[in-house]
């Protein structure tokens, strides 16, 4: 088996990659270790919560314990299914604010300023505005990405808005378009009721052509020949082969994976590889280092209506949302129930928003257990750039077993004081009067928990993953000693090997990852295809005027 591109992982970069290198003309091999993501848990969008814990559709990956979380393990669910994980994740679609991208430029990653990614947010994009505003001229309306917005009927949706606005906050109409900063509604990557996630996006048109296949196996190492990549070996069941690649290597394989998938192939910190016996093509210290997440703490608050989805959390609800949906796509089933969202800034002095809140009709863990107390709320609430870095490392030379991962969460003092200061100010919106009409006791924390150590302590028992590993094969200048990638996300040290999905980010975005990671693939093929970028956008996205002395 061969192909002129060969491309490592079909998850949100890959489909993108794959889809443009096809278009182009190229000959291009996907391979996926997962398979089809067709079953009714993936494609209806109320149903997010099963399939990011089902062994068919996740790899399964949890960190080491993590120390200042009393020794907790996270789990880190990856898809491992065609879309990767945009197949398995809650549909939530936030480009990132625009000073993320210029912070990238500005520490070695030329050409991927703000102005630099803005055109490729608006190629991949396929934006429906639903009726509920936002900021036409800043976004694509005819990519494959179909991007929609919830119906917002729930009372409590759009409570958490008016609530944000009554406590001195911005509101947005369109959060991904010239502001982010303020509440307004969600944009999510679902369309006719569906799951719009790369797979339907992005890989089955690419499959369609003639030069495009996909291949199910697992990725066991690259094969470089010469300081050349020439190949991939993989398994399929007990049998061991290689994909010859003639042109190129992308690996494609997530934040964890990828990694993992470069230190197999003696591509990484010298000492580490030597410790697995693995034998050193590239000293290429940064692979697995910089490893960085969104951490979140579910803030529940009673309701005294049963205005909530937890009418719908027994058997007779389910199985009537469940099909209505089928029937026709419509109805509760056809919303990932995250319908508004807000971007705020934790203090004055920081000058764009470091916070970011989804918000919820239901108090419900993100595996499905409701609250016991029944009907209630809740916000996701946790700071976006935290300074803790963690590492991806291997665990062993074999290539079945799961890396080892330690994010160590929480290890700078500054996360403890942001997310303390996140608890309070969501306190405080879900006290203005917009909520009068629903609000019961606090659920979680819970009203007794008021000083530092007690909010501390829920903190610390609390917090979990929002699931947006990034930056382990981090994009950088060549000189830079912990870049594992250069601008056009060549890997340094090797010819003809690249890497592409969210790993390459330098510092996390603002928000969820999904639409930054597909952007990457975008971008990332103009690379391969040795085009010119796409013109940079002279688009100046809005900025608190008054940052630097008000938090609001």
């Amino acid at each position: 088996m061969q192909a002129d591109y060969v491309i490592v992982g079909a998850g949100s970069a890959g489909c993108a990659i794959a889809y443009r290198l096809a278009e182009a003309g190229k000959n291009v091999l996907i391979i996926e270790h997962g398979g089809s993501d067709r079953g009714p848990f993936i494609q209806m969008p109320a149903a997010l919560s099963y399939p990011m814990n089902m062994k068919m559709y996740d790899w399964g990956l949890k960190s080491d314990p993590e120390p200042h979380l009393g020794g907790r393990q996270l789990v880190t669910p990856r898809g491992k299914v065609i879309g990767g994980s945009s197949s398995i994740n809650g549909m939530i679609y936030v480009r990132g604010h625009a000073r993320d991208f210029d912070h990238w430029a500005d520490t070695g990653a030329q050409g991927w300023g703000y102005a630099d990614v803005l055109p490729y947010f608006k190629r991949m994009e396929h934006w429906h505005d639903g009726g509920h505003g936002g900021d036409p001229a800043w976004r694509g309306t005819d990519g494959p990405l179909h991007i929609t917005r919830g119906p917002r009927k729930n009372p409590l949706t759009r409570a958490f808005v008016a609530a944000g606005g009554q406590a001195g906050y911005q509101l947005t109409a369109d959060y991904n378009g010239e502001q982010q900063e303020g509440f307004g509604p969600f944009d999510a990557t679902i369309y006719k009721g569906h799951r719009w996630s790369a797979a339907s996006a992005y890989l089955r048109p690419a499959l369609t052509r003639p030069n495009c296949t996909l291949t199910r196996a697992l990725a066991r190492r690259v094969i470089i020949e010469d300081g050349r990549a020439v190949g991939v070996e993989v398994s399929r069941g007990k049998k061991v082969e290689v994909i010859r690649a003639n042109v190129e290597v992308i690996i494609a394989a997530s934040a964890l994976n990828s990694p993992k998938l470069l230190m197999l192939s003696g591509i990484g910190p010298a000492a580490h590889l030597a410790d697995h016996g693995i034998p050193v093509v590239a000293d290429r210290p940064g692979v697995g280092q910089n490893l960085q997440d969104h951490l979140e703490l579910y803030i529940q608050q009673a309701a005294t209506k049963p205005v909530t989805l937890f009418a719908y959390w027994n058997l007779r609800g389910k199985a009537r949302i469940g099909a209505e949906w089928l029937l026709w796509k419509t109805g509760l089933g056809s919303s990932n129930q995250f319908e508004s969202a807000g971007f705020i800034r934790s203090r004055a002095g920081v000058d764009y928003p470091d916070i970011q809140f989804h918000f919820l009709p239901i108090a419900v863990s993100y595996d499905g257990k409701t609250a016991p107390e029944g009907h209630g709320f809740q916000a996701h609430v946790g700071p976006m750039r935290s300074a803790s870095r963690g590492q991806v490392t291997l665990r062993s030379a074999d290539p079945e077993a799961n890396p080892r991962i330690q994010f160590n969460y929480m290890s700078d003092p500054q996360d403890w004081v942001d997310f303390r200061q996140c608890i309070r100010l969501t306190r405080e919106i879900f006290a203005q009067p917009a909520f009068d009409d629903y609000r019961g006791h606090e659920i979680q924390p819970g009203d007794a928990a008021q000083t530092d150590a007690d909010l501390d302590a829920f903190i610390r028992d609390h917090a979990e993953s929002a699931y947006h590993p990034c930056g382990t094969c981090k994009m950088g200048a060549v000189d830079d000693p912990m870049a594992v990638v250069d601008p056009q996300t060549r890997v340094i040290g090797v010819e003809g090997l690249r890497v592409a999905d969210s790993s390459i980010f330098p510092r996390i975005t603002n928000g969820n990852l999904n639409a930054p990671s597909i952007m990457v693939g975008e971008k990332a093929a103009d690379h391969i295809l040795r085009r010119q970028p796409l013109p940079p956008a002279n688009d100046q996205p809005w900025m608190h005027p008054d940052w630097q002395q008000s938090q609001r």
